[in-house]
């Protein structure tokens, strides 16, 4: 039986320390050694291995009919994980940039998010779209989006970013067991980041936040790739006497809105860090969520740090411009202290 797991610390790793990719890579093999329902389709991911090496070794230990290459063409391969899924198949479909996963909209919007409903909950789509986001390595505007904003504002689909290699393992095997369609999202940075991650089957549970980093005088709300920025910034600011609670929330959807209240009752600030563009994006809504539900507790106003509202540019150091780095975090932090508010106690 698998551990049904929420963090590291509960789950011995015995010191064993593995590459994202690989995590990733031992929750496909696992998965598919297990269920002989999920498969693996997308575009350079048999013989090649995927473009980050993800699916190593899957075309030789499964065989073409279980690992599928396909041509470039993601509304297809997209529609037939969406037919396969109906069918009663676990597909695993991978597109190689989450920008590639607009020519597949339709299938996934109009399609998969809302089959459960329109069969009154006897239809199922248990398909999981991996793909990645991100700027990095200047790959330019049409390769670097982060575009998790669409699809969590869909209801009907469930949306994963871990920011490690233990939680990428726990929660893709998660994904591939659920009933519904998950968006997965990986980020091009972390495919190489390393991290302690147990020989034994875990899972972590869709819906579950992790606070990666305890404290007293401010929450930290991050996913992704922005969770190791944070934390580093964090550690820096320590270092100046400010204690800050880390928050990872892993899945966006379902969100662990009580994680994220329980910590900011606690600390009274709140930062909210997204590499997306500010305008229309998740850290919007999560503030939201917490002036409905925590207002009384807040001592000043909720700081997003956020992506610039501009395409992804090719240049190097303009694309560090556009993106969170960890200076930016470790202002935002500061001057969500700066500005607090005393509270008038009630007479």
């Amino acid at each position: 039986m698998p551990v049904n797991d929420t963090s590291t610390a509960t789950v011995a790793t015995n010191g064993r320390e593995i590459m994202y990719r690989e995590a990733l890579n031992e929750a496909l093999r696992e998965e598919m050694s297990r269920d002989p329902a999920v498969f693996c389709i997308g575009v350079g991911i048999g013989d090649r291995g995927g473009s980050y090496r993800v699916t190593v070794g899957l075309l030789e230990q499964f065989g073409r009919k279980r690992v599928i290459d396909t041509p470039i063409s993601e509304a297809s391969f997209t529609g037939v994980g969406v037919g396969a899924a109906i069918t009663g198949m676990r597909p695993v479909v991978e597109i190689l940039f989450i920008d590639f996963s607009m020519l597949a909209l339709d299938q996934i919007i109009n399609q998969a998010a809302k089959y459960r409903f329109m069969t009154a909950g006897e239809g199922r789509v248990p398909m999981v779209l991996r793909t990645q986001g991100g700027a990095g390595g200047a790959l330019a505007a049409q390769h670097s989006q982060s575009l998790e904003a669409i699809y969590y504002h869909i209801p009907g689909l469930k949306v994963v970013m871990p920011s490690t290699p233990y939680d990428a393992k726990g929660l893709l095997k998660a994904a591939i067991r659920d009933d519904g369609p998950v968006i997965f999202l990986e980020h091009k940075l972390l495919y190489m980041t390393k991290g302690p991650v147990p020989q034994q089957e875990y899972l972590v549970e869709l819906g579950e936040a992790e606070v990666k980093r305890s404290g007293n005088d401010v929450t930290l709300i991050a996913w992704s790739n922005m969770v190791l920025r944070s934390l580093s910034a964090a550690e820096k600011l320590a270092e100046e006497g400010i204690d800050v609670e880390v928050i990872d929330l892993r899945t966006l959807v379902p969100l662990d809105a009580n994680t994220v209240l329980e910590s900011v009752r606690k600390t009274e600030h709140v930062v909210i860090v997204q590499e997306a563009v500010r305008r229309g994006g998740v850290a919007s809504d999560i503030a939201s969520m917490i002036q409905q539900e925590a207002f009384d507790y807040l001592d000043a106003p909720i700081k997003i740090c956020a992506g610039k509202n501009t395409p992804i540019p090719f240049n190097l150091r303009l694309e560090a411009a556009c993106v969170p780095q960890e200076q930016d975090i470790i202002q935002a932090v500061k001057n969500a202290l700066r500005h607090q508010q005393r509270r008038v106690p009630p007479p």
